[in-house]
């Protein structure tokens, strides 16, 4: 007896945790001219697109509105 538990949308949602780690990271190692602010801002965009789409059940707007949101406040962060 096998049953699976997996669901489409919790399988697009690990898929754009996946996406989203990987483009964050090549972003950081790629762009070392930023200043801190900007790589805040970059990380902060990319975490809350994360956290829109899983909060929104993997919608496109909830990922858009958490990395908006996600951006402001990693802009805001001071190290």
């Amino acid at each position: 007896m096998n049953i699976s538990t997996k669901t489409h949308g919790n399988s697009i949602t690990k898929r754009l945790i996946g996406f989203t780690f990987i483009a964050t990271t090549l972003l950081v190692m790629g762009c070392s001219g930023m200043s801190n602010q900007d790589k805040n801002t970059a990380a902060g965009a990319s975490i809350g697109a994360v956290g829109g789409a899983i909060l929104t059940g993997g919608s496109a707007a909830g990922a858009v509105g958490g990395a908006a949101v996600g951006g402001v406040i990693g802009h805001e962060i001071d190290e």
